[in-house]
């Protein structure tokens, strides 16, 4: 019997550490990447951030923000931002582990966690800081037509990003890097699982 993402997930999370990067000039933020069954196939949960934050304005993300000098560890912030946000109880959560840190141009260091949730969920996203709600279905983030691939010199260094198409939106930056990591991950699992 064929393994659900999350199965995939959480067993190829329990044989890695998550790489960290050491950059005390960066803030330290978390998020959570929520993953759940929706009408036969799972969903990844995205938003788009409101004109009223303070960054990345109307971009598309996961639930999270900066570490608050009362959270205890950087899961307590992505818990309590996710909570904050789409109004999902940190105890509805359950933890499949930890993806590797991203840095963001815009100087965050944002630890990952992957996390899965029952649904139907009740979400209630915070009007003041989500536009929208997007669940974005793994399949389609799969699918090659919906991947745009970016190249260019980087301080001497050519590097090439990913992005994807949703809809009418464009996911970029940092969380583009977060869902192909995911991406690559689920792959390299399934992958496993078939030998």
């Amino acid at each position: 019997m064929a393994s659900s993402p999350p199965e995939i997930v959480k067993k190829a999370l329990a044989q890695r550490v998550a790489q960290t990067l050491a950059d005390p000039s960066l803030s330290p933020a978390a998020v959570l990447l929520t993953l759940y069954p929706k009408d036969g196939e799972y969903c990844i949960l995205l938003h788009k951030r409101s004109e009223q934050v303070e960054y990345h304005k109307g971009e598309i993300s996961f639930p999270g923000g900066t570490q608050d000098k009362e959270d205890r560890d950087p899961l307590d912030t992505a818990l309590r931002e996710t909570e904050e946000e789409m109004g999902i109880l940190r105890a509805d959560v359950t933890i499949l582990g930890e993806l590797d840190e991203v840095a963001t141009n815009s100087g965050f260091l944002i630890r990952v966690y992957v996390g899965t949730i029952d649904y139907p969920y009740p979400f209630k996203p915070s009007n003041l800081e989500i536009a929208e709600v997007l669940e974005v279905p793994i399949a389609v983030l799969q699918d090659p037509a919906n991947r745009r691939v970016e190249s260019r010199w980087d301080q001497g260094q050519l590097t090439t990003s990913y992005a994807y198409a949703y809809n009418d939106h464009l996911i970029f930056g940092a969380t583009a890097k977060i869902l192909q990591q995911f991406l690559e991950l689920l792959g390299t699992g399934k992958t496993k699982e078939g030998d």
